[in-house]
């Protein structure tokens, strides 16, 4: 059945297609081709390299500080869903795919991949709460729940991948800022009215100062790459992506 899938794949964009192009043509299998090489070329030196026993995943979920602690908890949000994450860490057994951080971790790296959106704004209980403070909120937390050392830690960081166009643009605005995401988390946790204020201060902030955050475009990631057949290829899926998604450049939230 794998081939048979494959196949079907292989029709998107064509006029054999049976699906809508979008299923593959979008930025999740972007991320997922590029992550793939620089997994498979561990030597070339990026925000996206690999140390010595990383691994990536796609679509992970990252646990929040912010969980419901009781039914009806009308404060609580979800899981956030991670778009790649890279390092030291396991998926938890089932189908979830909850993301859990190894102990002696030395790399967590979180990526958030953008074609035509801007980041998410807020959740339905913090509207201010937007992606970007979301994502690395989740991050300390996991940092803290695996009880990892943030000083022998030689890579963590947040970052989110656009098309240079869109970056330029500015729909991102100051939103993939240290500045941004401190004062949103900080707003998160003062509507629990202390009881995460020793979380904030002592985990959250700590863990931010670590952090590299910023925001990186597809086009810089794809001329860094050697020009081979492989990366060739990698291009053209990347046309072919602003091709079947059209959308107009969104405006920051």
């Amino acid at each position: 059945m794998l081939k048979q899938v494959s196949e079907l794949l292989a029709k998107c964009g064509s006029e054999a297609s049976v699906l809508p192009p979008t299923e593959l043509y979008n930025e999740g299998w972007l991320l997922r081709l590029v992550l793939d090489w620089f997994d498979r070329n561990r030597t070339k030196p990026h925000e996206l390299s690999f140390f010595s026993g990383a691994r990536w995943y796609s679509e992970a979920l990252l646990p929040s500080r912010f969980l419901p602690q009781w039914r009806g908890d009308d404060k609580a949000e979800t899981f956030t869903h991670a778009d790649g994450v890279i390092g030291h860490f396991s998926i938890m057994p089932g189908v979830r795919g909850e993301a859990r951080l190894l102990p002696e971790a030395k790399q967590f790296v979180v990526t958030e991949a953008k074609l035509r959106s801007a980041l998410s704004a807020g959740i339905k209980n913090a509207p201010e709460f937007d992606q970007a403070a979301r994502n690395v909120a989740c991050m300390a937390h996991m940092l803290d729940l695996a009880g990892v050392d943030l000083a022998a830690v030689e890579r963590l960081g947040f970052y989110v991948i656009a098309p240079e166009r869109q970056i330029n643009a500015g729909i991102f605005g100051d939103l993939v800022t240290k500045e941004s995401i401190t004062r949103k988390v900080a707003a998160r946790v003062n509507q629990y009215q202390g009881q995460w204020d020793d979380w904030f201060t002592g985990v959250f902030k700590p863990a931010l100062d670590r952090m590299d955050v910023s925001v990186l475009s597809w086009e810089s990631i794809l001329a860094v790459l050697p020009k081979d057949e492989e990366i060739a290829g990698i291009r053209e899926f990347y046309s072919l992506c602003h091709q079947f998604n059209p959308g107009r450049v969104e405006h920051a939230v």
